[in-house]
C-alpha cells in the first residue's frame, strides 16, 4: 500500500507542471498563428492599366505553360515565375508587340515546352502521333491474339476442372 500512495503522490505532483506546459503551448500557438497568417499574405497582383490589355495578357498567358507547375498555365499559376512572366507579357503589350511576337519571344527564351500546343515538327512528332500509334498497336496485338486463339483446338486450353483433388 505504501508504494501505491507514493505513485499517486508523484502523479499528482506532476499535474501542475503538465497543466502549465499545455497552457504555455496553447498561449504560444494563440500568439504565433495570427502572426504566421499575416506572413502568408502576398503582394497584390499587378494589373495592366487598360482592362482590354489585361484581357489580351490573360489570353496569351492561358496558352503558355508554367515552367514551375508544368500542369498549369501561366494565367492559372500562383508561382513567382508565372507572376514574372505575366508582368513580362504586360510590358511587351505596352511596347506594342502583338500576340505572335510575344509567343515567339517566350519560345525563343524557354523553348517549345512553354507552349501548351507545340508545333508539329520532327522533335514533337512522337508527342502528337505517339498515343495514336500506341492505340493502333494495342488493337492490332489484341486482334492477332484473338485470331490465333480462335484457330486453336478446344483441348489446347486448360480444362475447367482440376486434374487431381486437393484433399489427401
Amino acid at each position: 500500500m505504501a508504494e501505491l500512495s507514493t505513485v499517486q503522490t508523484r502523479s499528482w505532483a506532476r499535474l501542475p507542471l503538465r497543466w502549465l506546459a499545455c497552457c504555455g503551448l496553447a498561449l504560444s500557438l494563440h500568439i504565433a498563428l495570427p502572426l504566421q497568417q499575416t506572413a502568408w499574405a502576398g503582394e497584390a497582383a499587378l494589373l495592366a492599366e487598360n482592362p482590354e490589355q489585361e484581357a489580351r495578357m490573360m489570353t496569351i498567358a492561358s496558352e503558355l505553360r508554367c515552367l514551375v507547375c508544368q500542369n498549369q498555365t501561366i494565367a492559372d499559376s500562383h508561382s513567382g515565375l508565372a507572376g514574372d512572366l505575366r508582368q513580362e507579357i504586360r510590358e511587351q503589350l505596352q511596347r506594342g508587340q502583338n500576340e505572335q511576337q510575344i509567343r515567339d519571344y517566350m519560345t525563343a527564351r524557354y523553348g517549345n515546352f512553354i507552349l501548351y500546343r507545340p508545333p508539329v515538327d520532327r522533335s514533337t512528332a512522337l508527342l502528337w502521333f505517339g498515343p495514336g500509334l500506341l492505340a493502333v498497336g494495342g488493337l492490332a496485338f489484341l486482334w492477332w491474339t484473338l485470331r490465333r486463339r480462335s484457330r486453336m483446338q478446344a483441348d489446347a486450353f486448360d480444362p475447367d476442372t482440376p486434374d487431381q483433388p486437393d484433399e489427401p
